[in-house]
């Protein structure tokens, strides 16, 4: 009976995205790509254009006869039912999505069909107008870095500092792959390492004021490497009746990107040894980090077991950021 359930079920359409904005390199790179015999045999793909840039495609280059072009004009166009008609009316094997920077990724993950998965994705920015887009449009740059697997800058030159594009890249997306194209077509790949600003291994793991939103980070992505340690750290009070007899929740108000995006990034403490505070009260903890189940997390999580617990005074920059 498995196997049988097993062959009713259709195959996943993997889904290659591409973002960046205008006159970034999406079109070339796209162009290039099916070109290419290691990528494209001729399935038949459904190429979405959501914006229109400086070059034009050439499709009669493509290989085989089966990419299937649409424009998409407006972001409210992405939507489940239109993903639904496109993969009925081209009978598709997968999807290429060439992304206008000025939408919100998320509108493509909400509107991707139940079969359509994202296999891929890749982001595209031009080196030498990059650092002005952050700082105008710090949202949707951060919106853009913040899942993708490759970010490619074009137009580097060689030679050129690269620290300030590193730094931002690396604040939204810790993983990804960083690589500056030339213009005579060679490319050279980040290979800076970003060494934590704290002392993993030190008796008390000491988090400076500052540095309250990487360790946070850290430690909420790779817990188990901090299970068992002890940490010292400045953080706010909550409060919440549904937390068991001597918890509460310690945090900061912490910003990614810009101020529409500042949340409380807080943690569950355990076995406080004094509760005479309230929220909002300032204090330093000392605590011990345990990975494991508590009414404050969904699932498994960093739980604080208190050691040492006092009031104290506010940071000098209360909200928490990566630098």
């Amino acid at each position: 009976m498995q196997e049988e359930v097993m062959d009713l079920v259709e195959p996943d359409i993997p889904v290659y995205l591409f973002t960046g904005f205008l006159e970034a390199g999406k079109t070339k790179f796209i162009q290039e790509t099916l070109e290419n015999y290691r990528f494209n045999k001729g399935e038949r793909t459904l190429l979405l254009l959501c914006e229109e840039g400086e070059l034009d495609y050439a499709p009669e280059r493509f290989i085989g006869d089966y990419v299937f072009i649409k424009k998409i004009d407006r972001e409210e166009q992405f939507t489940e039912e239109y993903m639904l008609e496109l993969e009925e009316q081209f009978d598709i094997e997968r999807v290429m999505i060439e992304y206008n920077g000025m939408w919100n990724i998320d509108a493509v993950f909400a509107a991707l069909p139940p079969r359509w998965m994202v296999a891929q994705e890749f982001s595209f920015a031009d080196f030498r107008s990059f650092l002005s887009y952050n700082m105008n449009m710090r949202q949707l740059v951060y919106d853009k870095l913040k899942s993708c697997e490759l970010i490619v800058f074009n137009r580097s030159p060689k030679g050129a500092d690269v620290m300030e594009h590193h730094k931002i890249v690396r604040a939204a997306n810790r993983s990804c792959t960083i690589a500056y194209e030339h213009e005579d077509g060679s490319v050279d790949y980040d290979d800076i390492e970003d060494p934590l600003p704290f002392d993993i291994e030190a008796p008390v793991i000491e988090i400076a004021d500052k540095d309250y939103a990487i360790w946070y980070r850290d430690m909420v992505e790779e817990t188990i490497k901090y299970s068992g340690k002890t940490v010292s750290f400045k953080g706010q009070v909550s409060l919440n009746r549904g937390l068991p007899k001597n918890s509460f929740v310690i945090g900061r108000p912490m910003m990614t990107c810009c101020e529409a995006d500042i949340a409380f990034a807080g943690l569950a403490v355990n076995e406080a040894p004094r509760m005479d505070f309230l929220p909002g009260d300032w204090v330093r903890l000392i605590a011990e980090i345990r990975l494991e189940k508590h009414p404050a997390y969904q699932e498994k999580g960093p739980v604080l077991y208190a050691i040492e617990l006092n009031k104290t005074e506010p940071p000098e920059e209360e909200l928490a950021t990566f630098y």
